[in-house]
């Protein structure tokens, strides 16, 4: 059985015309589940170290994944730097990518094993979704989980404006040209998973999913040319 891939939205609708328009696009999903206490890289559900966030596609297992400082406009890639454990701080994290201009209709942010630590205290757990690496206490480009002290899927902290307006288009945080291929750019997702404490130690255990929806956006069609009005 063969893959393909293919650039542009997946419609689905008769009319895409006039003020009847029922044409609509199908809705897209990634995720990545996290072990923390896996820091063997390449493998099923690894979780990360001090100072490294990871990747995946569904289509092997998670890896070290670099995360870029977000630009519009530059034709080279500066990495961000996360900071290594600390006896009151704590990071993981993953970074996912979607076509710029996409629109978000929810962020899944399930916990299956809350995170505890070998020795030490922890006062707050939270998972940030930015298009960046997000401090504790900073606001993040899209949503933020409450503190996270039980498992199961985590309640979104309210929206505000700008998370909702970013939502409804993600930025464009890396160009086609700076990651060397063709086609779109690219909006950088990062899901940080900060934890706070005191005289914290090694992660003990801690098992998170982490799922996006979304649509890519079509700003390509039109009466005339790509792709050709209705689709009956």
């Amino acid at each position: 059985m063969g893959r393909s891939t293919f650039e542009g939205p997946v419609l689905a609708g008769t009319n895409r015309f006039t003020p009847f328009r029922n044409v609509g696009s199908v809705e897209l999903t990634q995720e990545v589940a996290l072990v923390l206490t896996n820091t063997t890289a390449n493998t099923a559900n690894y979780g990360g170290s001090s100072g490294q966030f990871v990747t995946a596609n569904q289509l092997y297992p998670n890896t070290n994944a670099t995360v870029y400082t977000p630009s519009a406009s530059a034709t080279t890639l500066t990495a961000t730097s996360i900071p290594a454990d600390s006896a009151t701080q704590i990071y993981r994290g993953a970074v996912m990518y979607l076509p710029a201009g996409s629109s978000v209709t929810d962020f899944l942010l399930d916990v299956g094993v809350v995170p505890t630590v070998t020795a030490g205290t922890i006062s707050t757990i939270t998972v940030y979704v930015s298009n960046d690496y997000t401090a504790q206490g900073g606001t993040p480009t899209y949503a933020a989980t409450g503190t996270i002290s039980a498992a199961g899927r985590q309640s979104l902290a309210t929206f505000t404006g700008t998370q909702l307006a970013n939502q409804f288009s993600t930025s464009t945080d890396i160009t086609a040209q700076a990651a060397g291929v063709s086609g779109v750019n690219f909006s950088q997702l990062v899901f940080t998973i900060s934890i706070a404490g005191t005289s914290m130690t090694s992660i003990s255990a801690g098992t998170l999913y982490f799922t996006v929806r979304y649509f890519q956006s079509d700003n390509t069609g039109n009466a005339t040319t790509y792709p050709y009005g209705n689709v009956d």
